[in-house]
């Protein structure tokens, strides 16, 4: 978080602020160079053994996942989301919506499994089918936590605890990004997990999340009383005008949750009909091979012609 106070008013918020303002050196920073020495050592240890893996995954959770989330975490956007509610907006979508979708797309657990040995394997497994997981994972579970998630912090005073007390502050990080992992893992379904629905009720629970973050966004941006009360205004910055910075805010929430929404709906889409391939192609073998069956069966059966 910024530090705000001093004889020297901290500078607007530049492209320029996102590489100087760094911080390497944070648990979280910590914990995402763990998850990805993790991860490159799984894909290295298939590899070692012959074994395949799509490099689309790696660059998924690498890039995508990980990456993501460390742009609004450990650079310059970290240093002011305490100072504009835009840019902490900015980290809701990415932490919430866009990390967990390319860290579901990396199939970390799937990439575990293969890894890992008997009795690891067997341990991980049946934690992935635990009672509390079967229950967390549930579709409509997840997406009432989803969608709860953001009502509660922006209109109770969660919000303005997150802005006074860094402890809350990360712990809010880390549950956009476990919230958006119990919602978009199950709805991908490319790891193992329980409680994976058929393709029309995946894209209808992304259907219904639309308006959800419009309404959310829309409140925001007309709401007369600014979200953490007087924190804002309290920086003292002569460039920020707190109430101009809510409506952006609720603009992003607004744009951003669509937007990922209907990209979203799209993977959905993709996969269901690269799955009604696979069961179109699956169908057709299985009656080739019915026929060739048939075939051989009449052949066998068929009487020799009378030789006088």
């Amino acid at each position: 978080m910024a530090a705000v106070g001093g004889d020297t008013e901290l500078p607007p918020f530049t492209p320029a602020a996102f590489f100087t303002e760094m911080n390497l050196v944070s648990p979280i920073a910590l914990g995402l160079l763990v998850a990805a020495s993790l991860y490159l050592y799984g894909v290295w240890r298939l590899r070692q053994r012959g074994d395949h893996w799509p490099p689309g995954r790696t660059v998924a959770f690498l890039a995508g996942g990980l990456g993501s989330v460390a742009a609004v975490t450990v650079t310059g956007i970290e240093a002011y989301d305490t100072v504009l509610i835009s840019v902490h907006m900015v980290q809701h979508m990415v932490l919430s919506m866009v990390g967990p979708i390319f860290l579901a797309l990396g199939a970390p657990t799937t990439l575990a499994l293969r890894v890992l040995g008997p009795q690891p394997r067997k341990a991980l497994l049946a934690v992935l089918h635990s009672r509390y997981v079967r229950i967390l994972t549930f579709p409509l579970v997840a997406f009432g936590l989803f969608i709860a998630n953001p009502f509660v912090l922006y209109f109770t005073g969660a919000y303005r605890q997150t802005l006074e007390h860094v402890w809350v502050h990360e712990f809010v990080h880390f549950h956009f990004i476990v919230t958006g992992c119990l919602f978009f893992w199950p709805l991908l379904g490319l790891d193992p997990l329980p409680n994976r629905w058929p393709y029309p009720g995946r894209a209808l629970l992304m259907v219904l999340s639309v308006p959800f973050h419009t309404v959310l966004g829309l409140t925001i941006m007309q709401s007369t009383t600014l979200l953490g009360g007087d924190w804002y205004p309290s920086l003292g910055l002569s460039w920020l005008d707190p109430k101009a910075d809510q409506v952006t805010a609720g603009g992003i929430l607004w744009a951003g949750g669509e937007i990922v929404s209907v990209t979203m709906l799209g993977i959905l889409v993709v996969q269901w009909v690269r799955q009604s391939e696979r069961e179109a192609r699956r169908v057709d073998r299985a009656l080739d091979r019915e026929e060739a069956r048939t075939a051989a069966g009449k052949d066998v059966t068929r009487p020799e012609p009378d030789a006088g």
